[in-house]
């Protein structure tokens, strides 16, 4: 285990996991109160993703490249209101102070790395995928039972398919790293079709959770979602150059979709906006339309 080992374990970390939190609370606040079991096991899956990023959080300060800590994916400038937001209209706690230490986290490489932060992040590593696997399991079910007609819940099925894919990415990403497996120019493209899917669907989330008011809005989460297809029917038809530049204007069409992220994200929190997204959701897409935008940059200039 090397240095880029302990970078690449942190960094992915203090993505996804904070993701993976955040699914559990988006599952546990779409229940109604019948299903009591179902709120209980969210909120366990929450608590474990938890400790999981204060784990990951405690060492990763002058651990991580400074493209990652300052892409916003971490955490954005809205991240501590929407939390603090969201734990109030939800009821659901959540631990803030891990969002004030990465506000304050630095990507110098000053900290000696020694056998036992290296092992420590292998437990890490180990830890996740188990928890993953469960937390797969337990979306799986929901889907299954939601489809049986058996569950309800206020989160549309295909967000539920939407974060079962993102929790097989990650524990993904991970398997990856603790084999030693790089990543390939195709699986580089495969991610850009990832995203675009995942992107595209997050403007299909948004009109639908929007108030009906909000006709502009509406419009315009629409068009992204549209310009999200197209990309994704054109990837399927490119040779290798062309690939290059739909890459590029992939980047360009991301630039402009976290925008309106940012802007919906504001108006969200500054209650300028109705609509029935939690406050935390709203800022959740955002860091994920960053970190895309990190992902399109390394391969826009490789």
């Amino acid at each position: 285990m090397t240095q880029d080992y302990l970078k690449s374990s942190l960094e992915t970390h203090l993505f996804f996991c904070r993701i993976m939190k955040e699914h559990a609370l988006f599952i546990e606040a779409g229940f109604p109160c019948k299903n009591n079991s179902w709120i209980k096991r969210a909120a366990l899956f929450r608590e474990q993703f938890e400790r999981l990023l204060s784990d990951v959080v405690r060492l990763s300060d002058e651990r991580i490249s400074c493209p990652v800590l300052t892409s916003s994916e971490i955490v954005t400038e809205f991240t501590l209101q929407a939390e603090r937001q969201t734990s109030f209209l939800s009821g659901i706690p959540i631990n803030t102070n891990l969002t004030q230490i990465e506000q304050i986290l630095s990507c110098e490489f000053r900290r000696p790395d020694n056998r036992q932060n290296l092992q420590a992040i292998h437990q890490i590593n180990i830890r996740s995928l188990q928890l993953l696997n469960e937390f797969i399991q337990f979306k799986e079910n929901i889907l299954n039972e939601v489809s049986a007609g058996r569950l309800f819940t206020f989160n549309y099925p295909l967000l539920v398919e939407h974060i079962l894919r993102e929790a097989r990415l990650y524990r993904s990403a991970i398997d990856n790293i603790i084999n030693d497996r790089p990543i390939s120019c195709e699986e580089l493209y495969g991610t850009e079709a990832f995203w675009n899917q995942i992107m595209m669907e997050h403007a299909l989330f948004i009109r639908g959770l929007l108030d009906p008011s909000e006709e502009e809005l509406i419009n315009t989460a629409a068009d992204f979602a549209e310009d999200y297809k197209r990309l994704l029917a054109q990837a399927k038809t490119q040779d290798a150059a062309a690939t290059r530049e739909l890459t590029g204007k992939t980047l360009d069409e991301t630039l402009k979709y976290r925008d309106f992220k940012a802007s919906g994200t504001q108006g969200i929190l500054n209650r300028k906006i109705a609509s029935i997204i939690l406050p935390l959701l709203a800022d959740h897409v955002l860091r994920e339309a960053n970190h895309y935008i990190r992902i399109l940059k390394c391969i826009h200039v490789e």
